[in-house]
């Protein structure tokens, strides 16, 4: 495979219309008034970064903006394929299966109007449950175990239900939002609440202030068996992450990145690019998971096409060399 800058490919005609000028104003030919980051449900990880950088965009460039509350990553690649939502948020894992037709909402579509914009941070899977359970370990679950998996087609919804089959835990599965499966278990309605979040989880932090929790490592069997069945990698939560963890805690874990609509300009993709990548105390203001969010991990993304404006954006600053064949219009 080839290895190519983009300076090269700038030069084409694919970009001729999207960059910015060379005395440095911006050309926002075709940019919209407006603009949706689908994000997720209320409470966990993604709606808090998502609605942040949401914001941080609209202020800098002087649009209108936010986040919107979806169901997810999957959702979010449908939204931003069909062009409902401009930008999203997803995981690696949904990203594959949305681009090889196998999203559950779209069955048999190939979202590939979805294409990669910046890297956020990695998602850990975690387990959390009272103390007052007794649970401290996968082995400690009881059979039937009321499992809160997160809103329908999330990541954690996707995935955590195939990883505890996996570790041949029995359960029943339950879905809703993070904030609404916090409070079922602090209610005693839920033994368990499987996370698929960036950390520090909102609806973890908020049950540490009220309750007593556990939150649950992978023993290194358990974390080998996950890792060789299923598309995520090695992962420790730092100690520092909770009030409630006295070391770090083994986990897995799936890159997220922020997606963008393929048909959007390259000098407006660019623009929301340099803004969320140019200062990262800024982002991690917005929320602590996005010490990850850096041109150095670019690189992270191996499923998705780039969008050219993102595309353009680490090559120039992060000395990225994107495959030409990943490059949305330049096949």
């Amino acid at each position: 495979m080839t290895m190519t800058k983009l300076t090269a490919f700038a030069l084409t005609t694919a970009l001729t219309a999207g960059v910015a000028f060379a005395d440095g104003h911006e050309d926002r030919t075709g940019w919209p008034e407006s603009f949706t980051v689908g994000t997720a449900s209320q409470g966990g990880t993604y709606f808090a970064y998502g609605s942040g950088w949401a914001n941080l965009v609209a202020d800098e460039l002087g649009l209108t903006g936010g986040g919107e509350v979806t169901g997810g990553p999957m959702q979010n690649m449908a939204l931003v394929h069909t062009g409902e939502a401009q930008f999203g948020m997803t995981t690696m894992g949904p990203a594959a299966e949305s681009l090889a037709g196998t999203n559950p909402i779209a069955p048999g579509l190939q979202m590939t109007n979805a294409c990669a914009m910046f890297p956020m941070y990695q998602t850990p899977f975690s387990v959390t449950a009272l103390s007052s359970s007794g649970i401290a370990s996968v082995a400690d679950i009881p059979d039937g175990a009321r499992i809160g998996f997160g809103p329908a087609g999330s990541t954690s919804d996707t995935y955590f239900p195939r990883m505890m089959e996996e570790l041949g835990v029995n359960f029943e599965r339950r879905n809703g939002g993070w904030t609404d499966l916090g409070g079922q278990l602090q209610d005693g309605l839920l033994d368990l609440i499987a996370f698929a979040a960036g950390i520090p989880i909102p609806a973890v932090s908020q049950l540490e202030v009220q309750t007593d929790v556990n939150i649950i490592e992978f023993t290194a069997e358990e974390q080998a068996q996950i890792m060789a069945a299923f598309p995520v990698s090695e992962f420790n939560i730092p100690a520092n992450t909770y009030s409630t963890l006295e070391a770090d805690a083994r986990s897995v874990s799936m890159w997220n990145f922020a997606i963008a609509n393929c048909d959007l300009p390259a000098s407006f993709v660019y623009a929301v690019v340099d803004t969320v990548m140019s200062d990262n105390d800024r982002m991690v203001s917005i929320h602590r998971a996005a010490q990850s969010t850096t041109p150095d991990n670019w690189d992270k993304n191996g499923v998705m096409m780039w969008h050219p404006g993102a595309a353009q954006w680490f090559t120039e600053h992060a000395g990225a060399e994107i495959p030409a064949d990943m490059i949305h219009g330049d096949m």
